[in-house]
């Protein structure tokens, strides 16, 4: 005879460090990032435009998914952490202020939001036992980043 599933067995306990495929995953999603900022170095002027955008708006995306982490955080607790909820948008907001900017303010304040995002992580991951995971959000924040000032540095080296 099976164990009936209630709300609380039904709560998948995410593991307390990244697995290989997590890694994996992580790393490949750096590609966007890497490859829109050489692409502002490397491609020719007319493309440019398109290797901006496409850096930018991946930043935004990256930042919006930071922030709704959060929303899956709080779901399975079973007491409500608002601060959970509200900090979850708040990544979202700044993404899309991010994307109203030109392209060199705009992967300026991804660069930043990417940056806040890593610091409130640490210390709610920690908060709830998921330390870690910070090791590789590290290594993942910091590819963005560098890549995000990279390409926003194009736009300030032109005048």
């Amino acid at each position: 005879m099976s164990t009936p599933v209630t709300p609380e067995s039904a709560v998948v306990k995410p593991p307390l460090k990244p697995r290989v495929d997590a890694w994996a995953l992580g790393i490949a999603g750096l590609l966007p990032f890497v490859a829109g900022a050489a692409g502002l170095w490397l491609l020719p002027p007319d493309w440019a435009g398109l290797a901006a955008l496409a850096l930018l708006t991946y930043a935004a995306v990256i930042v919006s998914f930071l922030g709704g982490i959060h929303w899956g955080l709080a779901m399975p607790l079973v007491q409500s952490r608002r601060g959970l909820l509200i900090w979850g948008v708040l990544p979202s907001l700044l993404a899309w202020a991010g994307l109203l900017l030109n392209s060199a303010w705009g992967l300026l304040l991804m660069a930043a939001s990417l940056l806040l995002c890593y610091i409130v992580d640490c210390q709610i991951y920690r908060s709830l036992g998921l330390g870690g995971w910070i090791g590789l959000r590290g290594l993942l924040t910091i590819v963005a980043v560098v890549s995000c000032l990279v390409g926003a540095a194009v736009f300030f080296m032109e005048g």
